[in-house]
């Protein structure tokens, strides 16, 4: 229980943050800047995996749940209770925000500055960045290492930076879900929950390809000469 305990606090604190930045951007007519809510993205998912990253995983995203189950590091019998949490924790920050600036259209809702075919390919390919780097820095279905925390909150905020004022730079379907239920436009929501899974998926066989590759060359590279 500790685990979805985790999960659930550290997926309230993206989104209120996260989110949070966004209605405030709002409220105060642009002060915090897209570049502020991207940095905001960033800073919060790497304190989170200090805080909660040895206990859950910090995985606060159902999309990089299904693809540590994908890639055999995390059992099968967790990914829906995670799923769970994440939706329970994002859905509670929105819901809060709500209580806190009533009236509003946008609680931090993700939707297509272009066609859907655009950000569909977008969210894809962003959560494959994202999803190959946690791979790459964690050890099992856990981010490992004292470096882990910055690397993985470096490519959100990057990638929110360059890609959020065209899809939003979800990467993550627990955070497209709770602002668009709690605004009550689910326009486009699809996107943000077919795009990212299947972006984080498809990180899984590209690391394994990494992974091989560079096993070989080491050998190949290292191997004493049989002496004969």
């Amino acid at each position: 229980m500790q685990k979805y305990y985790a999960e659930i606090f550290g997926t309230f604190i993206l989104l209120f943050s996260g989110a949070g930045a966004i209605v405030t951007n709002q409220v105060s007519n642009g002060t915090v800047t897209h570049v502020g809510i991207a940095l905001v993205f960033g800073l919060v998912v790497t304190a989170i995996i200090y805080a909660i990253g040895e206990i859950s995983g910090a995985h606060i995203n159902p999309a990089v749940t299904i693809a540590f189950w994908v890639g055999g590091r995390f059992p099968g019998k967790q990914v829906l209770p995670y799923i769970v949490c994440q939706v329970i924790g994002a859905l509670a920050a929105c819901l809060l925000l709500k209580v806190i600036f009533p009236g509003l259209d946008n609680y931090g809702m993700t939707l297509p500055a272009g066609s859907d075919m655009q950000s569909l390919i977008l969210e894809g390919v962003l959560t494959w960045m994202l999803m190959f780097v946690v791979l790459c820095v964690s050890t099992g279905a856990k981010e490992t290492g004292i470096l882990a925390g910055v690397a993985i909150g470096a490519v959100i905020a990057l990638e929110a930076m360059f890609a959020g004022p065209i899809c939003g730079a979800s990467m993550n379907p627990a955070r497209s879900l709770a602002p668009a239920l709690v605004s009550n436009n689910l326009q486009s929501l699809w996107l943000y929950l077919v795009g990212p899974t299947a972006g984080a998926i498809l990180a899984v066989p590209s690391l394994w390809l990494v992974r091989n590759n560079h096993n070989s060359k080491t050998i190949e590279t290292t191997e004493e000469p049989v002496k004969g």
